[in-house]
């Protein structure tokens, strides 16, 4: 999902501007939730939003997540092979398939 080039890329630029002192694990995970709404923001009103606007609020969503994840030690194609993992396990293909049902009544 990632790699090093990415990683190191936002290494590189948080450096250049002496902003990781800004970038406790709560202030990261604050700003994630507050580009996910404006990711949200971009089909407030219509599901026919702006796609440049679209990739740009996602682009900013993916950007904290990976900070944060850098910043917590984590891999994030680990945690999310891990959590997918868990998921299946809830969600048995012959239980969930084609439903949207939540895993504790299926």
């Amino acid at each position: 999902m990632t790699n090093e080039t990415v990683r190191d890329a936002l290494r590189a630029f948080v450096g250049e501007r002496d902003w990781a002192q800004f970038h406790s694990p709560e202030n990261l995970a604050k700003s994630v939730s507050i580009e996910a709404a404006e990711l949200l923001e971009c089909f407030q009103w219509s599901s026919d939003a702006d796609p440049d606007r679209v990739r740009d609020e996602l682009a900013d969503v993916l950007t904290y997540c990976l900070l944060l994840a850098d910043r917590l030690g984590e891999d994030p194609d680990s945690i999310v092979l891990e959590k997918l993992a868990r998921t299946r396990e809830k969600y048995p293909v012959e239980k969930a398939h084609g439903r949207s049902t939540k895993y504790d009544q299926l």
